[in-house]
């Protein structure tokens, strides 16, 4: 079994920077595909992003790309999320997830989730 713990939330102005963590335990983590979710108030989880073991891939959604960047550190057992350019509608609780194999980009195609972490961007 994974467990994971995200850090690194808290409250920014709008334009700022927030650096985002997950650690995780156990030694199958760097086979593991690692994703980023987020989830604001009334609204499903959604898709962030996501970074692949096999391929080195990333993905994400389209209303991040070019402001976040997902990366890890195998020997940490760490996944990040580098978030620039944040606005209000990045507000939400984001969330890392965990995976043996990628399968995509819906919540269902993770098994292990952390429990989150507030992000608040403020306008």
């Amino acid at each position: 079994q994974v467990q994971l713990v995200e850090s690194g939330g808290g409250l920014v102005q709008a334009g700022g920077s927030l650096r985002l963590s997950c650690v995780a335990s156990g030694r199958t983590f760097s086979s593991y595909a690692m994703g980023w979710f987020r989830q604001a108030p009334g609204k499903e989880r959604e898709f962030v992003a996501a970074s692949t073991w096999l391929t080195r891939s990333t993905y994400y959604t389209d209303s991040v790309k070019g402001r976040f960047t997902i990366s890890r550190d195998n020997a940490k057992n760490t996944v990040y999320l580098q978030m620039d350019s944040l606005n209000p509608e990045d507000t939400a609780v984001y969330y890392c997830a965990a995976v043996s194999r990628y399968r995509g980009r819906k919540p269902d195609d993770y098994d292990y989730w952390g429990q989150g972490t507030q992000v608040t961007v403020s306008s």
